[in-house]
């Protein structure tokens, strides 16, 4: 079998298209690694470094995985991707309640362009909006110490600075998914991820050596890691296939229809978006209390604190809520009855229209409840490991769920290059279902 996957990844270079295309993805993300150690002007960064591993709290944590420890250390790409993701997120919002845009996703790839067009502009909006409050921020935290020349000056080289690196990202992003393999916005927050994955394991080992961590316990997190991932692989792999059947129509001397097919939907359709929301939400009032010395606003930290019951509790139940209202939002079983209904096509079963819209809303609600459980569990993992079990090494969550759903996409894409020129791809049985995003 590993001859085999060997032979596969040699075939990847066979391809000239399919080799300039994975060489043109790696030296981006080299691009982007190395820009992502270039410091921000005007700041003492090992000293900001130091304090924020001390105060930055949770939310700092969770922001700093999608920004490959950019943000801790203030560099240029400091705010990463996320202005992007959350400026999709919006425009994704958006278009349920706003006419315009729901017209403009309907017009296809014109429409789409349009739209992306909307997104860089928010991007750049949001990534304004934040840069100012870092700014700030900085100029008062502990008392201006990790700024050199506080004032509008420095204000303003750092909104540049900051607003400059996101805006490069999203073009790096948009670039590698043009002319490379996989998404590009997504290959960046993996590659951030990544990068701070040896540092973890050698750390992690590091505490095996000195008896901190015994072998027991490291066995245990050895195959708990394993069982993880691959129940991750074999759920976000999943589908519900719901049956189609089309009736035949004569059009002329033609005959039209009459095939079989189904609908597949996705036990995760949210992705990775409802844990994001859940941790941003109940972690930013945690990290707010942690810059404040009142009691009573220290006390309201420590309980919203990740590994407290009332974290657990409130990000188990935002996941679970996030996941049907984001399935609510890109899913209408309305839509899909009429348009099954449009093109003379029905459930086996169930009549058209109102009742197979109810049958796809059953069948929906069914798999998204399971999708919510898989996640919640997935997530709470890393906070029993660390808090429970005083693991050191940070595994599961989100940080997971994005990894091995990028690597799924970008397996795909290689996968579809292969077979399309007779190669054989990485398995040897079906074809490689990817995340679809």
């Amino acid at each position: 079998m590993f001859e085999r996957l060997l032979a596969s990844f040699q075939n990847i270079f066979k391809i000239p298209e399919l080799r300039t295309r994975v060489l043109f993805t790696l030296g981006m993300l080299i691009v982007y690694r190395v820009g992502a150690h270039i410091p921000t002007p005007g700041i003492n960064g090992e000293a900001l470094s130091d304090f924020l591993q001390k105060q930055g709290g949770a939310l700092l944590g969770f922001l700093d995985i999608f920004s490959g420890g950019s943000l801790s250390r203030l560099t240029i790409f400091a705010l990463g991707i996320m202005p992007y993701i959350s400026a999709s997120i919006i425009l994704q919002l958006l278009t349920v309640v706003i006419p315009h845009l729901s017209k403009l996703a309907k017009e296809g790839e014109r429409g789409r362009k349009k739209i992306i067009q909307y997104t860089r502009f928010g991007t750049i909006v949001i990534a304004l909006i934040q840069g100012f409050g870092i700014a700030v921020g900085l100029e008062q935290m502990n008392q201006g110490a990790f700024v050199l020349s506080p004032g509008w000056g420095f204000r303003f080289m750092t909104v540049i600075t900051l607003c400059a690196g996101t805006g490069f990202l999203m073009w790096l992003g948009e670039q590698i998914t043009e002319r490379g393999i996989g998404n590009g916005i997504s290959l960046i927050i993996f590659a951030g991820i990544v990068a701070r994955l040896p540092a973890a394991v050698a750390q992690t080992f590091d505490l095996y050596k000195v008896g901190q961590l015994s072998f027991p316990l490291l066995v245990a997190l050895t195959v708990v890691m394993f069982g993880v991932v691959a129940a991750i692989v074999f759920l976000e792999s999943g589908r519900r296939k719901v049956p189609v059947q089309y009736a035949k129509r004569v059009i002329g001397r033609r005959v039209y229809g009459g095939q079989s097919t189904h609908i597949p939907l996705k036990i995760n359709t949210a992705g990775v978006i409802p844990p994001i929301f859940a941790s941003s939400i109940i972690a930013f009032p945690a990290t707010i209390a942690g810059f404040f010395e009142t009691p009573w606003i220290k006390a309201i930290g420590s309980q919203l604190a990740p590994g407290s019951l009332l974290y657990t509790l409130m990000y188990v139940g935002l996941i679970v809520f996030f996941c049907f209202f984001y399935t609510a939002v890109v899913m209408n079983p309305v839509d899909m009855a009429d348009n099954l209904k449009k093109y003379g096509g029905f459930v086996p079963g169930i009549r058209p229209g109102q009742r197979t819209s109810d049958y796809i809303y059953s069948v929906l609600t069914k798999i998204t409840f399971a999708g919510a459980i898989y996640l919640a569990i997935v997530c709470v993992i890393p906070e029993f490991l660390i808090y429970k079990l005083n693991m050191p090494f940070y595994f599961g969550g989100t940080s997971l769920l994005i990894v091995i759903g990028v690597g799924l996409d970008t397996a795909q894409q290689i996968e579809s290059h292969l077979l399309n020129r007779n190669y054989d791809g990485f398995l040897q049985k079906g074809k490689l279902r990817g995340r679809t995003t």
